[in-house]
């Protein structure tokens, strides 16, 4: 299996702490719960986005499952179920109202 991240696969503990360190220094105590609370916002908005296109998705298959074939009415006697014999005269379907 591929691994998407596979640059983030040997970070552990002390390069984590490190990056954490980087972090606060870059912004300041200050702002770390301001940059938290945006980055949730940003992730939750995206879930709910992926949701709706998901389920829209859903909502679209379900109804094409669901329309029945519309048939056109029969437009000549073997169409009606009945067969022809060579003495019955030909009679035009009725017509469409």
């Amino acid at each position: 299996m591929t691994h998407i991240l596979g640059f983030i696969e040997g970070i552990g503990g002390p390069e984590l702490m490190m990056i954490m360190f980087i972090i606060l220094l870059l912004f300041g105590a200050n702002k770390l719960p301001e940059l938290a609370k945006g980055l949730g916002k940003s992730v939750r908005e995206f879930k709910k986005a992926a949701s709706n296109v998901e389920n829209e998705i859903r909502h679209a298959m379900e109804d094409t499952a669901e329309e029945p074939i519309k048939k056109s009415p029969p437009t000549s006697a073997l169409e009606y179920g009945h067969q022809m014999t060579l003495t019955e005269k030909v009679v035009p379907p009725p017509a469409p109202k």
